[in-house]
């Protein structure tokens, strides 16, 4: 993860040179530093969001393979069981 800097000084200063007094201006930087510093732990990057996107498609794509094969398989078994069921249908009908 990438770390997010806040320049409290840089931001205590503007503060300041808008007419804040000095206390309140270096309070509220320290304020909103603290905050941000909470809020942005959580914060992920597009690479972490791209990595786990590309482990689910993964999984996925595993799954969706085993599916399929299962599927085969059932497709085999149901030609088998059509054949034996055909072939006692001939054997009583034709014999």
């Amino acid at each position: 993860m990438s770390t997010i800097t806040f320049d409290t000084l840089k931001f205590a200063n503007k503060l300041k040179s808008a007419g804040v007094p000095e206390k309140q201006a270096e309070a509220e930087a320290e304020a909103l530093s603290e905050a941000l510093e909470v809020n942005l732990k959580e914060l992920v990057t597009k690479e972490y969001l791209r990595n786990e996107l590309r482990d689910v498609e993964h999984r996925l794509d595993a799954r969706f393979e085993r599916i399929d094969g299962e599927l085969k398989l059932n497709r085999w078994m149901l030609g088998f069981l059509v054949a034996g069921v055909m072939s006692i249908v001939i054997k009583t009908f034709f014999s």
